[in-house]
């Protein structure tokens, strides 16, 4: 009995001997039921991503960055969040120098102009970095790919809708938007316009007027343009510091019954808001996911994997791609009903 025992095992150790000799190697790793690859196994080098948002200490960008922290400490890389202190391309410029210094794996911009970024993003490219664009895209040729939050189009259309919707679809409106060389707010502003053009001829755009994403000066606006068309009957705040500028100023003007206030903002400035009616509706994505996705996209093409469609991202889910834009998802509606259900 030994004997045979003995022989079966020999057998065993041959047979596994010649698999190996073949070039076959086999490798299982236990961990919650999952093979873990070597680059999970904190085999690959300590990646360094860094983003640079248009600016910072605002709650949209400020809600980013605790997203693409979370990314960072999940995905156990190493994540820099630097940005100017207003929506400058200026500041940018000497931001992204200083990353590229510091030679950095993948820099990760939200542009606050297209073109003037274009020169030192391709200096980081020439330096063997990363680059690729999130929130407000840059020239094609200055980044690898685009991180949209929604389909332009969509959204733009949306907002115009939202207007519409609490105003009988007639009157004068007016809209808040930040920086005037931003290229993701040009698109939603461009199909706003469409939108209007197409489905509203009773409405009238009375004027634009550009806040540079500064909360101050967008209050400043919006109380000017309650003062210049009296008449007015809307206004859309096409970036994140424009409907809590507005409906401070419609509230304060006593005129919350007859001036709508939409447009894109996080839920938790404008919940006071909405609940007295000084806004109807707000509309945006969720900015942590945005941070999120960002940072694991740039780890993913760090790995060798670009994004693709259909794509299953752990935190945020299926992503959407067309051609080199990533879409993250669709809007989401803010009202004084479901308000309190969100919190960033």
């Amino acid at each position: 009995m030994v004997r045979k025992h003995t022989s079966f095992i020999v057998l065993l150790l041959l047979i596994f001997a010649s698999g190996c000799n073949r070039g076959e190697n086999y490798e299982i790793v236990y961990s919650k039921g999952e093979v873990k690859s070597p680059i999970e196994k904190n085999e690959r080098k300590q990646y360094t991503i860094a983003l640079v948002p248009k600016l910072i200490n605002i709650p949209y960008f400020n809600a980013v960055e605790e997203g693409a922290m979370e990314a960072g400490k999940e995905l156990g890389v190493n994540v820099i969040y630097k940005g100017p202190t207003v929506a400058d391309s200026g500041q940018q410029i000497k931001i992204i120098n200083e990353l590229i210094d510091q030679k950095v794996d993948v820099i990760a911009v939200s542009a606050n102009d297209p073109a003037e970024l274009v020169p030192v993003m391709n200096k980081a490219q020439s330096q063997n970095i990363r680059v690729i664009t999130w929130d407000a895209d840059t020239h094609s040729s200055a980044r690898e790919f685009f991180i949209n939050m929604v389909d332009p189009e969509t959204l733009g259309r949306h907002l115009m809708d939202t207007l519409a919707w609490n105003v009988n679809e007639e009157g004068d409106f007016a809209i808040i938007t930040g920086a005037k060389s931003a290229a993701n707010l040009n698109s939603w502003l461009n199909w706003i316009k469409i939108q209007q053009k197409e489905y509203y001829p009773k409405m009238n755009l009375v004027k634009v007027v550009a806040s540079d994403d500064d909360p101050n000066k967008a209050y400043l606006l919006a109380k000017g343009l309650l003062e210049e068309f009296p008449n007015l009957r809307g206004i859309i705040g096409n970036s994140s510091v424009g409907p809590p500028a507005a409906a401070q100023a419609v509230m304060e003007a006593g005129k919350s019954s007859e001036v709508a206030v939409v447009g894109l903002s996080s839920p938790n400035p404008m919940n006071e808001y909405l609940k007295i009616d000084a806004a109807q509706v707000v509309t945006l994505w969720s900015p942590k996911k945005l941070g999120y996705l960002t940072v694991a996209l740039a780890t993913n093409l760090l790995d060798g994997t670009v994004p693709f469609d259909r794509q299953e991202i752990s935190q945020v889910g299926k992503i959407s791609v067309k051609e080199d834009m990533v879409i993250m998802g669709e809007p989401i509606d803010f009202t004084k009903e479901n308000v309190d259900q969100y919190d960033f």
